[in-house]
């Protein structure tokens, strides 16, 4: 059973749905704690995926789906308070009368300076939920060390030099493949800038493939039993499709066909899609609005594809995925959670 420590999920992840009004300021409350990296996404508009964190700081855009340099928007998300954030009447975060969803995340605030590897950066840790933002530079050369502030080590990587024109490279678990593109629907690459496994305290950067940067962001994840879950799958091709045990009813999920190209970043929420089969999604690395099509399943213990689909189940194809809980299949209490 997936005994957790993590009784309540929504203290360090939680989805918020909203809808804009075109004020500035507007409060977006009820996440429940600081967000300290946040995804908005608009649901019915071609917007792009604005991402923020504490550590950049606020108003600085970054886009899942872009390749472009971080922006200063100062009718963005404007600052972070301790149940949410602000926000302009950006057109991204609050266009009037346009639904939005916001998927947040607890880090530890802005952050602090680490000197655990060759290079010093600017961490900021959630130890207990397995998740860290952290700033460096990078020299253009040799391969450098930095210190992530998990005390576990990660097996999931986003990092983006932010202040460049410059793809989002990913870090995705041994033995599936070396690297994809956040922004790209193309399949997994040798070229990476990640020199091999990262550790318990470090990760490494080869900057010949990354290059000399300023403000280079990687977000980083290590499981947690019952919280989250990073791994892969296989597809089958069937309307049945393979099913993915995570140990937890999942409230986000982000897959990506990694054997071939062509298939993009699979992105869903269950505040969005509230009964099987599951319809509402988008694609990280577009800015279309989202799809209503019946694609999966989300169950008490993991989830299950349900559409012979080539970005999710491709009979033969891999697939690497990571998921964050809605409840644990098993609490600390030793006590079994119900779907709904």
């Amino acid at each position: 059973m997936a005994y957790t420590t993590i009784n309540k999920s929504s203290d360090y992840f939680n989805t918020k749905l909203y809808t804009g009004n075109a004020t500035n300021p507007t409060t977006i409350s009820g996440i429940g704690f600081q967000p300290d990296w946040v995804w908005t996404k608009a649901r019915s508009a071609s917007e792009g995926h604005r991402l923020c964190d504490a550590v950049r700081g606020a108003t600085k855009d970054l886009f899942s789906n872009s390749t472009a340099a971080e922006s200063t928007n100062a009718i963005g998300l404007k600052s972070f308070n301790s149940d949410g954030y602000v926000i302009g009447n950006s057109n991204g975060y609050n266009q009037n009368s346009q639904t939005f969803a916001s998927w947040n995340w607890k880090a530890n605030g802005a952050g602090s300076a680490n000197t655990d590897g060759s290079v010093s950066a600017t961490v900021s840790a959630n130890t207990t939920a397995g998740f860290s933002i952290v700033k460096y530079n990078t020299a253009g050369s040799g391969t450098q060390t930095m210190g992530h502030g998990l005390g576990s080590a990660p097996t999931f990587i986003i990092t983006k030099p932010a202040q460049v024109t410059e793809s989002w490279y990913v870090y995705i678990p041994t033995g599936v493949s070396t690297s994809l593109r956040l922004n790209t629907d193309a399949a997994a690459v040798s070229s990476t800038p990640y020199a091999g496994t990262p550790t318990d305290t470090l990760f490494s950067i080869n900057n010949s493939v990354i290059g000399g940067y300023t403000n280079v962001i990687s977000y980083c994840f290590a499981e947690k039993t019952g919280y989250s879950k990073i791994g892969s799958y296989v597809g089958n091709g069937n309307a049945d499709g393979t099913f993915v045990y995570t140990g937890f009813k999942p409230a986000w999920l982000l897959i990506k066909k990694s054997s071939a190209s062509g298939n993009g970043w699979f992105l869903m929420d269950t505040k969005t899609n509230t009964y099987n089969p599951k319809s509402i999604f988008f694609q990280a690395n577009l800015s279309n609005a989202e799809t209503d099509v019946d694609r999966m399943d989300i169950l008490s213990n993991g989830f299950k594809p349900r559409y012979d689909w080539s970005i999710i189940n491709e009979s033969g194809a891999t697939y690497i995925y990571m998921a964050f809980a809605e409840a644990p299949l098993v609490g600390s209490n030793n006590v079994p959670c119900t779907a709904r």
